[in-house]
């Protein structure tokens, strides 16, 4: 048995599954799940903590003799997340989360000491938008002097729990790539960043050092071990962001692979051998974790909003979708703007879910939930006609997520993108990845030809557009698109 295990700490829980390279099969999958702070000001917040109890759980429930077989490890985490460290490696405050909309003021402060957004790009092609981690480090700065006083190390979750198993400070590009002070052309950290945050002290000197994807970052120590009942000095790849983790376990690592990520974000990321960065600002330009770059729109509202409205009306999942199927393509005109969080693209920090169109003959239950279902699709349609505008051409859509569970989700993408469809076999795409990646580090093999040998894709799943449903997904967009128009003057 060559088993390797694959670490996903995201934003309700952490999972962890172990890997069977030899028989191409996951041999066990458990989770833990950890809470949120929420706050009206746009708060969203964990416990570093938190994430290590949850690992610890995770592995308590896996069989003991299984665990002292795991030959190496890999970690994925939710991306953007700030986890302030002091010199000893003590926590100095809670961590803000990739959804965390309360560092707006933050992010035209720093736009504006850098000289506006067109300096920006050309510094890092990105923008300095809400949810990245740089305006946290300088919310930190401004909010609470005592901990920013003590700050020796800004680490990202990933980073953090790699530190946990390994007691080594690491960083790899792609999750860096997700900061907004690093370089993503030139794969560095960006100084003229940093020094707008701070012109005093030097971040650069808290920053980590950056490994190669891929490589080592460390071996798991003998108090990791202890705790999680895996074997000593076993190698910890250099770990990832969730989305970069998703790309690996979806076999998104050649040319021309797309991938739609149905979580409680919603992502649409395709691999490239050269960096994609829109000036536009709707497509983020990152790196992949395998090499290459992973141009990628994240949305900050998907299961969130079926949830949501699951939630007001009392129903399960599969009632939901009942409903949905009894609606016709457009809800009679019913239109959802899902941006319960705040939104990211567009850029709404201060955006508010909206239901609107509706007439005494369209007010209706099933109008409701299935505008929920169309609307996060719709956002990310956007994404794709991004993807087009910069001469990126999807061969084929991988969909993965806890969305890619609904047949008529499924569908529904596949009609709105007009895109074959497929569905991997293992669900849990980011730790998947991440045991994939364990693996790579551990073989020697290439990335690409893991990913071909061990993602499979269950065809019973899979989606073809309906040809005869795409004039009338067009209008309904075109509607969605209208309304967007005319609520952002109200969200600013």
């Amino acid at each position: 048995m060559q088993i390797v295990a694959g670490i996903d700490t995201g934003t309700q829980s952490t999972k962890v599954i172990c890997y069977d390279a030899g028989r191409k099969e996951v041999v066990a999958s458990v989770s833990a799940p950890h809470a949120m702070i929420s706050r009206d000001d746009g708060t969203r917040e964990q416990e570093a903590v938190w994430y290590l109890d949850a690992i610890r759980a995770c592995f308590a429930q896996i069989d003991p003799k299984l665990r002292k077989r795991i030959l190496a490890v890999g970690v994925s985490a939710q991306q953007h997340g700030f986890v302030p460290v002091g010199a000893k490696g003590e926590v100095l405050g809670a961590v803000k989360l990739w959804n965390d909309t309360a560092t707006s003021k933050e992010c035209d402060i720093l736009t504006e000491r850098l000289g506006g957004e067109d300096r920006v790009f050309s510094l890092i092609d990105n923008q300095i938008l809400v949810g990245y981690t740089a305006p946290k480090v300088l919310y930190l700065k401004r909010h609470d002097k005592e901990a920013y006083d003590k700050l020796a190390h800004i680490l990202l979750p990933h980073d953090y729990i790699n530190f946990y198993l390994t007691g080594v400070y690491s960083a790899e590009a792609g999750d860096a790539s997700g900061t907004a002070f690093f370089d993503v052309k030139n794969r560095k950290w960006s100084e003229e960043v940093l020094h707008a945050i701070d012109d005093k002290r030097s971040l650069l000197d808290m920053l980590p050092p950056l490994i190669e994807a891929g490589s080592a970052c460390g071996m798991v120590t003998s108090q990791a071990a202890k705790e999680l009942g895996i074997p000593v000095g076993i190698p910890v790849s250099s770990g990832c962001g969730d989305n970069m983790a998703a790309a690996l376990g979806t076999g998104c690592v050649k040319p021309g692979s797309l991938t739609m990520s149905m979580g409680t974000s919603g992502t649409l990321f395709g691999y490239s051998d050269s960096i994609v960065s829109d000036r536009k600002g709707r497509l983020a330009a990152f790196c992949s974790s395998s090499g290459g770059y992973l141009p990628l729109l994240c949305t900050m509202n998907c299961t969130i909003t079926t949830e949501s409205i699951r939630s007001l009306f009392g129903y399960d999942v599969k009632q939901l979708d009942e409903l949905a199927l009894q609606a016709p393509i457009g809800c009679e005109g019913v239109t959802m703007l899902p941006f319960f969080n705040g939104e990211r693209v567009p850029n709404l920090p201060h955006g508010k879910g909206v239901l609107t169109g509706f007439d005494l003959s369209n007010m209706k239950v099933e109008n409701i939930a299935r505008a929920a279902l169309e609307s996060s699709i719709y956002a990310m349609k956007g994404g794709l006609e991004a993807f087009g505008e910069l001469g990126f051409e999807p061969r084929h859509l991988v969909l993965t997520g806890g969305g890619a569970k609904s047949a008529i989700w499924r569908q529904i993408a596949s009609d709105v993108l007009q895109l074959p469809l497929a569905v991997p076999f293992n669900m849990e795409s980011a730790a998947f990845g991440a045991a994939l990646q364990a693996l790579w580090t551990l073989s020697g093999e290439s990335i690409e030809k893991i990913g071909s040998s061990h993602v499979q894709f269950d065809e019973s799943k899979g989606c073809m557009p309906v040809a005869e449903n795409r004039e009338a997904y067009e209008k309904a967009y075109e509607r969605y698109q209208e309304y967007v128009g005319a609520m952002t003057p109200l969200f600013k």
